[in-house]
């Protein structure tokens, strides 16, 4: 072959790969590769398996995050002495040498307008804005000593999953799914669905790779339109023109491998045929009419708009298909009492009704399919409200203030101890008093049940082991909520 040949080869492959990644999609592709490179890792069993697999409790994760953090002393931390100090001022101690994001002065204490009452025999704590969730209660541990070291919620959520307040860093889903890789071939092994009306504040670095190969970044999944970006053929190119696209390239990569004897060239165009095959498994995977009708009527599932009851549908017609890493955003919870959009009378109801019934269902649905005790799921928020009234410039609506002190979350399904009730807060749900849990504590549970240790699952960047759950060996496992 002479050199002008030799160009033309090179450009017509150039030509081709171009096209052939336009309509596939390099986050698609990207997933696809993190089945292969993680085909290892995903077998505990092998001599030669990785120093920081453990034994699995959990092949799945749902993480549910109610970005804004809501209120825990309407949900779940019931605080009758705060009730009875209902527009008290609040003791000093709550005050010297704390700082707030908008409280000041001397504000007053906030009691909560909600009924509680004790469920299931485990007698877990709950407010009357959950009706529905009340009886799954054996089914979940409910954590009420969470804290965290950040207060604006860019900070708290990026540091609650990539282990670091600043932006840059692998998110936990990337880090399970570098550890573990995909049961799934034919779709990506960490997938995000976004409820609310807005993106959360750390933005797309919650699902991102940061220092990891891109190939384990979180791939998000809309409502509307193609359900991932760019995995459908461009206009005017069918899939039989793709298959016989994906069959040239195929013949000048393996022209290629003769040529120079790189494997790499090969193993390219095996991804794209996986990620060929996504253009008929995606769709498929997030189709909620193949639903029962009383499976719409468990989760109060409605066409058209994005919703927290479709997303958790799609959530679990993920898990039964393999999806490693569910991570599920609901916007609106930011409860700072300064409208009527963010009033704990008028807009807390609203929230807490939007997710109870869909929570219920969830793991209802998941128990029922025997899918409860091999499926993770987490519910929280980046911090805690306060127990005070917030009344920024002298607001009448009820509002609580960002407060990283103490905030309640809960767990189910695979590994947990369903029914209990793990740590306390004082009387006046301000400072946790007892079993106080760390972010970095959760961050190591959660890789603990999927199987990996998180103090040796760590890769070396910028002359660091990184680690999701930071440099020193901070960490303990909820020991008190694992079955």
């Amino acid at each position: 072959m002479n050199l002008k040949q030799q160009q033309l080869q090179a450009i017509t492959r150039r030509h081709f790969l171009a096209q052939g990644s336009t309509g596939i999609g390099s986050i698609a592709l990207g997933a696809m590769l993190a089945e292969n490179n993680c085909a290892a890792a995903n077998k505990p069993e092998q001599p030669d398996a990785p120093p920081f697999r453990l034994p699995v409790k959990a092949k799945h994760v749902i993480f549910l995050h109610m970005a804004g953090s809501p209120p825990q002393q309407e949900l779940f931390d019931y605080k009758p002495e705060l009730v009875k100090r209902n527009m008290q001022p609040c003791p000093d101690s709550f005050l010297k040498g704390r700082g707030f994001a908008f409280i000041k002065g001397h504000p007053k204490m906030l009691g909560t307008p909600y009924k509680f009452k004790q469920y299931g025999e485990g007698g877990t704590w709950m407010s009357e804005l959950l009706p529905n969730f009340q009886k799954v209660a054996d089914d979940v541990a409910v954590i009420k000593s969470m804290h965290t070291d950040q207060f604006n919620h860019a900070p708290a959520q990026l540091f609650l999953y990539t282990g670091t307040p600043r932006f840059g860093g692998a998110s936990m889903g990337s880090w399970i799914t570098y550890g573990l890789g995909s049961e799934n071939k034919n779709l990506p092994g960490f997938m995000v669905l976004l409820s609310g009306g807005s993106d959360p504040s750390g933005g797309k670095s919650l699902w991102g790779s940061g220092f990891l190969p891109s190939v384990y970044q979180g791939v998000q999944c809309r409502t509307s339109g193609d359900p991932i970006l760019y995995v459908s053929n461009p206009k005017g190119i069918n899939r039989e023109v793709r298959r016989r696209s994906l069959d040239a390239l195929k013949k000048l990569n393996e022209f290629e491998l003769k040529q120079f004897g790189n494997p790499e060239t090969l193993t390219r165009i095996n991804q794209y045929e996986l990620a060929f095959r996504m253009q008929m498994s995606v769709p498929e995977a997030v189709d909620l009419t193949s639903e029962t009708k009383a499976t719409h009527e468990l989760y109060g599932t409605t066409g058209g708009a994005p919703s927290f009851a479709n997303n958790c549908l799609l959530a679990r017609r993920m898990v039964e298909r393999g999806v490693r890493f569910i991570q599920l955003f609901d916007y609106g919870w930011d409860m700072h009492g300064t409208s009527k959009g963010n009033d704990l009378i008028t807009a807390v109801p609203n929230k807490a009704k939007d997710i109870d019934r869909p929570l219920y269902a969830l793991i209802t649905d998941l128990k029922q399919r025997g899918l409860l005790d091999e499926t993770l799921i987490v519910w929280s928020g980046e911090f805690g409200r306060t127990s005070m009234n917030e009344a920024r410039n002298g607001s009448t609506f009820l509002g609580r203030d960002h407060h990283p002190h103490c905030y309640t979350i809960w767990m189910a399904g695979g590994g947990i101890k369903g029914g209990v009730s793990y740590g306390e807060t004082d009387e006046l749900g301000y400072f946790v008093t007892e079993k106080k849990a760390s972010v970095r504590d959760l961050q190591s549970t959660i890789l603990h049940l999927t199987g990996l240790d998180a103090r040796k699952l760590k890769v070396p960047y910028q002359g660091l082991d990184q680690r999701l759950i930071g440099p020193a060996d901070e960490d303990h496992l909820l020991e008190g909520v694992l079955a």
